[in-house]
């Protein structure tokens, strides 16, 4: 062997070794970093304790938010990156308010009957696993007792309708007369013709709801709950705070203003992306290589795009054409579509830049905040290397 290569190989024994001790103690404080965990998970056990005897809410944004801000505070002090500790800090809480919380504080124990139509579906079933883990007996109906409904219905203090919407009207129509106390709710993800038929249905306590998450979510945890207010409110304030015991943000409104943003949030976008997908399957270019080509953010869109269609399309069918005045709200947009297009058929620029910077300042400090969070999204896809196919 020669000399230079006998030199190379001590200096390559000793790059080795000295990279062996320094991962070793990585490992030893990786295996730290766990039992801290651990540590920290039995402490949340024990607050779901005394939350669950309180009936206090699980979830407290003010008190996560000031958690964040101290560490990030001493990290950075530290010289460690603020962005990498609340990256942890919000994992192991998001773990510990689902994981640890399998039981939750009922806060009214004079209900003594739930029952949810349609608590077999999706959102059914996490409505019926949210009441079952407070301690409330639960009743459901679905398709093959609903000839039973005025037996099943009979002695119930709260029904939930969670039905499809175009079968929503019909059902609350077809409901026998309810305890004059029992509250009446729906989950549809309209709310004007509902609550309007569930008021005209039942003298008693009316709601109509709207849970902002889909079916896949574990729980009601930081999500939001629209409530928008029928009758007497007073008797239905045990139900809105036990959502909020569930973790729950409400945001209360009116049913037509309600209405009108998911016109914008749920209408367009669905629709948006049903054309999107559409006109990407009819072009039909080859789906792994626009994966394995893109960036994060368009792995990200695209994702939305394809969650769409792995979800049932009667359910987004039934949204869109749930109310024809949403006709006018399409065919705006497409109409800005088009003019969109002459900008770019004609290569003004300057007439882009400027409408660009008209949505720029309509959006305000808000882009800047899309920016940056989006920024923190688009790292975390890529850590995990997320939403990529085959690989």
């Amino acid at each position: 062997m020669s000399q230079d290569r006998f030199e190379d190989n001590r200096n390559n024994e000793k790059l080795s070794a000295l990279l062996t001790g320094f991962r070793d103690e990585i490992d030893a404080l990786d295996t730290q970093l766990v039992e801290l965990l651990a540590a920290r998970q039995k402490l949340t056990q024990s607050i779901g304790v005394v939350k669950r005897a309180n009936s206090m809410p699980i979830y407290v944004p003010q008190r996560e938010a000031s958690l964040i801000a101290k560490r990030r505070e001493q990290a950075e002090h530290m010289g460690v990156s603020g962005d990498l500790i609340e990256d942890v800090l919000r994992r192991a809480m998001r773990d510990s308010y689902y994981s640890q919380h399998a039981n939750y504080a009922k806060t009214n124990p004079d209900i003594h009957k739930v029952v949810i139509v349609g608590g077999k579906g999706a959102l059914g079933k996490v409505l019926v696993t949210l009441f079952q883990s407070s301690e409330y007996e639960v009743t459901i109906i679905e398709k093959d007792n609903w000839d039973k409904r005025a037996e099943l219905l009979n002695g119930a203090n709260l029904v939930i309708l969670s039905v499809p919407i175009n079968q929503t009207i019909r059902l609350i129509e077809a409901l026998p007369p309810l305890p004059q106390d029992c509250i009446l709710a729906d989950v549809t993800s309209v709310k004007q013709a509902p609550l309007a038929s569930m008021l005209e249905q039942h003298s008693g306590p009316v709601v109509g709801l709207h849970p902002m998450f889909g079916p896949d979510a574990p729980g009601m945890i930081k999500q939001v709950v629209v409530v928008c207010n029928g009758r007497l409110p007073s008797a239905y304030a045990w139900f809105i705070a036990q959502m909020e015991v569930w973790g729950a943000q409400i945001h209360q409104t009116q049913a037509k203003v309600h209405d009108k943003a998911m016109a914008f949030i749920q209408v367009m976008r669905h629709f948006n992306s049903f054309v999107y997908g559409q006109h990407l399957q009819q072009e039909n270019p080859d789906l792994s290589e626009l994966i394995a080509f893109s960036s994060p953010i368009y792995r990200l869109e695209l994702a939305m795009v394809g969650r769409l269609f792995a979800q049932a399309p009667s359910l987004y069918a039934d949204i869109i054409f749930n109310d024809s005045d949403n006709i006018a709200l399409l065919e705006r947009f497409h109409e800005r579509f088009g003019d969109a297009i002459k900008l770019l058929k004609s290569q003004d620029k300057e007439a882009f830049i400027a409408r660009f910077k008209d949505v720029e300042n309509w959006f305000g400090e808000y882009a800047s905040q899309c920016l940056k969070d989006s920024k923190q999204m688009l790292l975390k896809a890529d850590d995990g290397r997320l939403l990529r196919k085959n690989v």
